[in-house]
């Protein structure tokens, strides 16, 4: 099913949509915009996935029963590590 839209367009945009129709590369100014969304739609399907990823990867490391390590121990053992790599000159 379609739905005819008015939308307004900066004037940068409406330029690019007909050149690319002129320069023959789509049929219409509709076919432009409907590719745009979906390739809108796309991004963000993935956005909503790495998302979904990274709440889950969080949600396993709170739950992960194996003690945390302090800011302060990183810290301490970043610079016991540069203590023990030569410098290159």
């Amino acid at each position: 099913m379609s739905e005819k839209l008015s939308i307004t367009l900066p004037a940068e945009m409406v330029a690019l949509i007909k050149q690319q129709v002129e320069a023959g590369h789509y049929a219409s100014t509709s076919e432009v915009l409907r590719v745009a969304m979906r390739a809108w739609m796309r991004d963000e399907e993935e956005h909503a996935e790495r998302l979904t990823a990274i709440r889950a990867r969080i949600s396993r490391s709170l739950a992960d029963p194996r003690p945390a390590v302090s800011s302060a121990d990183v810290f301490d053992r970043l610079e016991a590590q540069a203590r023990r790599t030569p410098i290159a000159r």
